[in-house]
């Protein structure tokens, strides 16, 4: 797996109380990409620091299909 995109959060933790995950880092959502033919080219994760939503993070498992902010934007929406 590569890391293709990566967008950081820019909270203010003296307005905010961090969530009840403890210390350290961890994975607090994680979806997996499904292109419209079905293929899964990739997943996008959502990261925790210390409580407070930190990054996110765009991973490509493949070569044949480009994986951005963008395609994940697209195949994450409800199909209408």
């Amino acid at each position: 797996m590569r890391v293709r995109h990566t967008a950081y959060f820019d909270l203010d933790a003296d307005v905010v109380e961090p969530a009840p995950t403890g210390p350290g880092i961890v994975v607090a959502a994680d979806m997996q990409l499904f292109t419209e033919t079905g293929e899964c080219p990739g997943e996008v994760l959502v990261f925790a620091q210390g409580g407070y939503l930190s990054w996110l993070e765009v991973c490509s498992w493949s070569d044949d299909v480009e994986v951005n902010l963008a395609a994940a934007r697209r195949w994450l929406q409800p199909s209408s």
